[in-house]
């Protein structure tokens, strides 16, 4: 018995230490996946904010058009790349949380909780993806974990 517990223990012991490095990696690059697609259909196509602006959550209905789709289709290109790397992980992952609120509120809200017919359920999947990487971080896997062991150790 003594030696299943040991090997129990050992076992955990080394799925804690990937899960460290890979976990969050996994989740960073998903998110990048998904908002790197959105961003680069912005950026090839045509604004459609016009149509949804109405629906857009105060004080976001108030910003012109344009702006919105700029800012918006920056947010997930720029947003995807820091994610990619494991830079800027926090400050990306509210700003793509406060993007994915605006889009459940105008789009995907009154459409139900489904994926097919462009209801909440992937939205809101983004979201729970977010809470790790914004209260723990980018991992060890990252930039950020590199640079702050190498300009602050000792």
């Amino acid at each position: 018995m003594n030696l299943i517990i040991h090997l129990y223990y050992g076992l955990t012991a080394r799925l804690n230490q990937a899960g460290s490095h890979i976990g969050m990696l996994g989740l960073r690059l998903l998110l990048a996946w998904e908002f790197w697609e959105s961003g680069v259909e912005k950026f090839n196509g045509d604004n459609w904010f016009a149509d949804i602006q109405g629906d857009f959550p105060f004080p976001f209905n108030l910003v012109p058009v344009d702006i919105s789709w700029f800012l918006s289709t920056w947010s997930e290109l720029i947003g995807a790349a820091a994610l990619v790397i494991g830079l800027g992980t926090r400050f990306f992952s509210l700003s793509l949380i406060i993007l994915t609120i605006i889009a459940w509120a105008s789009v995907h809200a009154g459409n139900g909780y489904n994926v097919c017919d462009n209801g909440y359920k992937l939205p809101l999947m983004y979201l729970v993806m977010f809470v790790p990487l914004l209260f723990s971080g980018p991992g060890k896997l990252s930039l950020a974990h590199w640079l702050t062991r190498r300009f602050m150790a000792h």
